[in-house]
């Protein structure tokens, strides 16, 4: 299977004043893109070119731009003055329009300032998919892109603040020259993290030539959680399209079960190549026992990425670890309480913790009759805790109770090729 081309994503602020040649030569700078919005994700429809001497600039229509090399748009077109035009009324642009204009949400709360904007470049067009509010990008617009860069590798709080096109509202028909704020259609409160399942949706209604470019944009970890949630179609066109070796990377970051539901939707050969490529060979024969349906095992449904504490671990402990701790976890919302041995004698959910006081220890406020699987029962029993009691993950024990790992709410109850019956 082989992938498209596409490229990385760039920001407007880097190819803002890069050279337009035509025929081999410069005849201007990038001053602006302009854009249509009638997709969930806007495409660049032309190009806004300054030139010098007092000549008027020109409004080139995107498919006369003969190659972008993500820094500079090489032109094709008979003469320069049939785009010529003085006027950019009507039209929609990125820099005039939306960069460092004040971003509100939906009740006029200001959230950030927009300083930079993130767009797709796939080898069939310029797809906008973020603005950028973050700190980072402050410094790179004004020539500080070494230091944010270092600074950023040191510090969380420079961490990209993107907020995704999707909530940003339909720019007005009649801009001018738009000094107003950008508009978003959600809360400030819920800008900040984009769920897989809203990625999801973005991707499902876009194009195939869309659909991978922004998807190629996302890193690994949201990549696989957003492959997770679209519907089957969507997944077999997206893994045909990134490739065999891509496709396993995201795999592995997935629990047997979402791998073995992901897969399924693929011709059996198909997945046979990308499991090939899993290096972890133990959750390779999971992964395809599950999609057998010949051993029902509750093991090939655990995953061992949990949370665990020392009985006397205190509240205080719990906050200054958990952030690295469970950074590369499937189940966060529960700490077990094991012993030396592994033993599981108490259960802690994390709201518990968020009420407790610092001082206090997981044995003093942990829940001791917790509910637990062994690892010969059958599916079917975790179907029922799972509807009886809605946890988000249950505990697998064998025989002396040391605690085998957890079993996720999502792997038994929500996957599309569930084989409880």
């Amino acid at each position: 299977m082989n992938a498209p081309c596409f490229d990385k994503s760039v920001f407007l602020s880097n190819i803002l004043r890069r050279k337009v040649l035509w025929n081999g030569k410069k005849i201007g700078k990038l001053d602006d893109l302009v854009i249509k919005e009638t997709d969930v994700v806007p495409q660049v429809t032309h190009v806004v070119v300054s030139r010098s001497f007092g000549y008027e600039s020109l409004v080139v229509p995107y498919e006369n731009v003969e190659k972008f090399t993500g820094k500079h748009f090489h032109l094709n077109m008979k003469t320069l003055e049939q785009f010529a035009r003085a006027n950019l009324e009507g039209l929609s642009l990125l820099n005039d329009h939306i960069m460092d204009k004040k971003v509100v949400d939906m009740e006029d709360h200001e959230v950030e300032v927009v300083y930079d904007i993130k767009l797709a470049h796939s080898c069939n067009g310029i797809f906008v998919t973020d603005v950028d509010c973050s700190r980072y990008s402050f410094l790179r617009r004004i020539g500080l892109g070494k230091l944010a860069h270092f600074i950023q590798s040191m510090a969380e709080s420079l961490k990209d603040e993107t907020i995704s096109w999707k909530y940003v509202q339909p720019l007005s028909k009649e801009l001018g020259s738009f000094t107003g704020a950008v508009k978003l259609n959600i809360l400030k409160d819920n800008i900040r993290e984009i769920h897989p399942m809203d990625l999801a949706d973005i991707l499902e209604e876009l194009n195939q030539e869309q659909r991978i470019t922004i998807f190629n944009t996302l890193n690994d970890e949201k990549a696989s959680d957003t492959l997770e949630e679209i519907e089957p179609r969507v997944q077999r066109e997206i893994i045909t399209a990134i490739g065999d070796e891509k496709a396993a990377d995201l795999i592995e970051d997935m629990t047997p079960a979402q791998a073995a539901d992901v897969l399924s939707a693929l011709p059996a050969s198909d997945a046979d190549d990308i499991l090939a490529l899993i290096d972890e060979k133990e959750k390779a024969r999971k992964i395809e026992a599950l999609m057998e349906d010949h051993d029902k095992s509750i093991m090939d449904f655990v995953t061992t990425n949990f949370i665990k504490f020392p009985p006397e671990t205190t509240v205080a402990e719990v906050f200054a670890k958990y952030k690295d701790v469970a950074k590369d976890m499937d189940a966060i919302w529960y700490i077990y309480v094991v012993t030396e041995k592994g033993e599981l004698v108490g259960e802690v959910n994390f709201h518990s913790v968020l009420r407790a006081e610092p001082t206090q220890r997981m044995e003093d406020i942990m829940v001791t009759s917790v509910k637990s699987l062994q690892t010969d029962d059958p599916l079917t029993e975790a179907a029922k805790i799972f509807e009886k009691y809605m946890f988000r993950a249950v505990p697998v024990i064998d025989e002396n109770e040391i605690i085998q790992g957890v079993i996720l709410y999502k792997d038994v109850m929500r996957l599309t090729h569930r084989i409880l019956e």
